[in-house]
């Protein structure tokens, strides 16, 4: 009997090849029954696409028509996939029965004859409700838009041009749950809110149900933090169903969705043969597996929260406690347990529960979920054979979960997979230490080369790694032209296209680049000399910081802008905000994992960040500096006329700003690069114009890393403008109109792009505007 066991477990593989074999067969150009095709499902990224390019058309009824159809038609998809998988499971039945009574071939005949009724089941099944086109398998850039709720991204400046700010709203607040870095449709949120019209119902979450064990999660935690005990259980166990429910949905689709099949290793091979259909099973067995990674990561979120599952149990089983349900108490503790048989807190609260019954027989016959059996059943024999695949047919495989027992590895394989593990537990006990490791190559403790300047706080006194405060870095004189030339040329938000904040609603934001001051100097709206100190205190910034972080290579000016912020008067009561919300300036932090993410739409090209203050003659404003939780804060700066903070760009330092709850805090922000590609242009195009009125620039350039200083009339900086394509995804503005916070930039060469085929390609990526300070 065990080895008809392990024979079934290897046709419940391969039945996976035939169901996705057949389903894949059926996308080719045929007859569809009698159906009438029309009324079929069609493929949703043909729609997604057909939408997009409308909007780009300016047609927003059909882009908001075809939008929202991509939207129902993938959820419909994942319905109509549901339903054939519940309806054919039972298909094959006898066929399958008569496994247990039968050996040899004939056994081979009856599991082929279970596994090619199922596959065929399925296949009819699907193909009375979708189009063949519908069926085939969407390109993984298409699963990136969906996944990161991009159609709501472009459905709420669509619903904001129809004049339907219900629905607009309700698109952003969709959109913004799963990406809440996002400073434009933060601000575009807080204006839907004061549009007449639209009420707090408005701001609902459309995709709710998909990630409803989160929002249990989070009301779990908050009710214990209230200690309401009972609730907190309550919602604990709903929430492991409910995490139970996802995974088990995400396995079905894995089932049941088309996928590609391998490239042939041979032609006309048997070998050939069998090497794809046991490459496309292990494959199928590895996205059910790597559901745990899908239902444990959170909207928005680059990477899984580890131990999800058993992390609920274990704040289940100490919620039902403290609530008085022992006995449920023992259940949810011996279900942990099957994910960590040896774990002594998880034994010692076992018996301790023991103890609080009195020790009576009955609690000793208390059995764990059969639930959570059930799944540890099902993951460890796919964990089995995903590892036989790798051991003997060359497959790659990264086991999602930290409890896998050592048993299930193959003997050839445990050496590399300790190594792994031992490698993932050190990641996870070290927590802060990662923070201690800066590979930006700054070394801060270099001289201070101008006299006046001193060094008031270094790494040791703001408790981290390459940070300084340097004072004295502007004249009393100098601070004053330059707040008096923020009065005069600051408008609201350039460079942000206007909008009030790009962080807080209890704010208003002004700001000037360099370029700007330099055509109002032009003009005789401003005084040239004033316009030439803003360019000059860059300058001024990065020599003094190239020095005290002994840079091995150049450092160039990457962005520069002077930034006023000032508190609403009558806004501030109950105030609970920050100016700025802690973040990374290179990177994308992840609080709750303590990850930052060196990838778009981040400014990854940073490397060195500044701040040049102003004044000091308001309330709040102060910037702290904290670990990557974004909670610990371990230095705060007050600042003042002629303070300069510096710190490296990355994960080391992440950083935010209180709230400025009365008058106007003014500062120059800079951020600069070791690559020169990435140099600021607006400020080369002001020099260029200086240089044109016959004025000298004096401006120090590294002369190819190696630090020496030159002058230098300064050419059109736009004949110095990198020639290099974009391959990256891009940025879109929408306009003048500051809701239109679309993804990309549309270049020249895009609209062709969208006329390929629907399976290849990408759209648009959310836009982030640059951080301020």
């Amino acid at each position: 009997m065990a080895q008809l066991l392990t024979l079934l477990a290897v046709y419940v593989a391969f039945h996976f090849v035939l169901s996705a074999s057949h389903q894949v067969n059926a996308a080719a150009p045929g007859v569809v029954g009698s159906a009438n095709v029309l009324s079929l499902l069609q493929p949703y990224d043909l729609l997604y696409y057909s939408g997009v390019r409308a909007y780009f058309g300016q047609e927003w009824q059909k882009a908001a028509e075809l939008l929202e159809k991509s939207i129902l038609t993938k959820e419909s998809l994942l319905s109509v996939r549901r339903q054939c998988h519940k309806d054919c499971v039972t298909t094959g039945r006898e066929a399958l029965q008569n496994l247990d009574s039968e050996e040899g071939s004939l056994w081979d005949l009856w599991a082929l004859d279970w596994v090619q009724q199922r596959a065929e089941c399925l296949r009819f099944c699907i193909r009375r409700s979708v189009t063949p086109a519908g069926q085939l398998p969407v390109s993984s850039d298409i699963e990136y838009e969906f996944g990161t709720r991009n159609p709501y991204n472009f459905l709420q400046v669509t619903y904001y041009k129809l004049e339907k700010l219900q629905k607009a709203a309700s698109a952003a607040h969709t959109y913004f749950v799963a990406n809440p870095s996002h400073l434009e449709m933060r601000n575009n949120i807080e204006k839907y809110r004061r549009m007449e019209g639209v009420t707090e119902e408005d701001f609902q979450d459309r995709e709710f149900l998909n990630e409803k064990h989160w929002v249990l999660y989070d009301a779990a935690v908050q009710l214990e933090a209230a200690f309401d005990w009972a609730q907190a259980s309550k919602k604990w166990k709903e929430c492991v169903n409910e995490t139970l429910r996802q995974t088990e949905e995400c396995r079905v689709q894995c089932e049941v969705s088309s996928q590609r099949l391998p490239e042939d290793r041979g032609v006309n091979s048997v070998d050939g043969v069998f090497e794809k259909a046991a490459a496309l099973s292990l494959s199928l067995l590895a996205c059910r597996q790597y559901c745990v990674i899908q239902v444990s990561t959170r909207p928005g979120r680059i990477s899984a929260q580890e131990d999800y599952l058993p992390t609920q149990l274990e704040h289940l089983h100490i919620a039902q406690f403290k609530a008085g349900d022992v006995r449920g108490a023992v259940q949810s503790v011996r279900s942990l347990l099957l994910f960590y048989p040896s774990d002594k807190d998880s034994l010692d609260n076992l018996q301790l529960y023991y103890e609080t019954l009195g020790g009576d027989t009955e609690s000793q016959d208390i059995q764990p979920s059969q639930e959570i059996v059930r799944y540890i059943s099902h993951s460890l024999q796919e964990k089995e054979l995903l590892y036989f695949g790798m051991e003997n047919l060359a497959f790659s495989f990264t086991d999602p979960d930290l409890w896998t027992p050592e048993e299930v590895v193959p003997e050839s394989l445990r050496e590399a997979w300790r190594a792994e593990q031992e490698k993932m537990n050190e990641k996870i006990k070290g927590g802060y230490q990662q923070e201690e490791v800066d590979d930006s190559g700054f070394f801060s403790g270099g001289p201070v080369p101008r006299v006046g300047v001193t060094i008031t706080m270094d790494d040791e006194k703001l408790n981290g790694t390459n940070r300084v405060v340097l004072d004295g870095v502007m004249t009393e004189t100098e601070c004053d032209r330059i707040l008096q030339l923020a009065t005069a040329a600051v408008s609201a938000g350039d460079g942000y296209r206007g909008r009030r904040s790009p962080h807080t609603p209890h704010e208003t934001f002004e700001g000037l680049t360099v370029l700007r001051a330099v055509k109002l100097a032009q003009d005789g709206m401003i005084n040239q000399t004033d316009a030439r100190l803003l360019h000059e205190l860059g300058e001024r910034a990065r020599d003094l910081l190239h020095s005290y972080f002994r840079s091995p290579s150049g450092l160039h000016i990457s962005f520069t802008h002077l930034v006023c912020r000032t508190a609403i008067t009558g806004d501030q009561e109950g105030r609970s905000d920050l100016s700025h919300p802690v973040h990374v300036d290179n990177c994308l932090l992840e609080p709750d994992t303590k990850q930052c993410w060196k990838e778009p739409p981040a400014f990854i090209h940073r490397d060195l960040s500044a701040i040049l203050y102003l004044n000091d003659n308001f309330n709040g404003g102060d910037l702290f500096f904290t670990n990557r939780d974004a909670k610990t804060i371990t230095a705060q700066i007050k600042p003042s006329c002629g303070r300069l903070v510096g710190f490296s760009s990355g994960p080391v330092n992440p950083h935010g700003v209180t709230a400025v709850t009365s008058g106007r805090r003014c500062s120059l922000a800079l951020w600069f690069t070791k690559d020169k590609i990435y140099r600021d242009m607006e400020r080369e195009e002001a020099e260029a114009l200086w240089a044109a009125d016959g004025h000298t620039v004096v401006k120090k350039e590294e002369d190819e890393g190696k630090g020496s200083a030159t002058t230098t009339t300064t050419r059109n900086a736009r004949s110095q403008a990198p020639k290099e394509k974009n391959r990256g995804r891009g940025r879109v503005t929408g306009g003048k109109d500051e809701l239109e916070s679309i993804g990309r930039r549309v270049t020249e060469d895009q609209p062709t792009h969208l006329e390929r085929s629907f399976l290849t390609g990408v759209i648009c990526s959310p836009d982030f505007s640059p951080s301020l300070h």
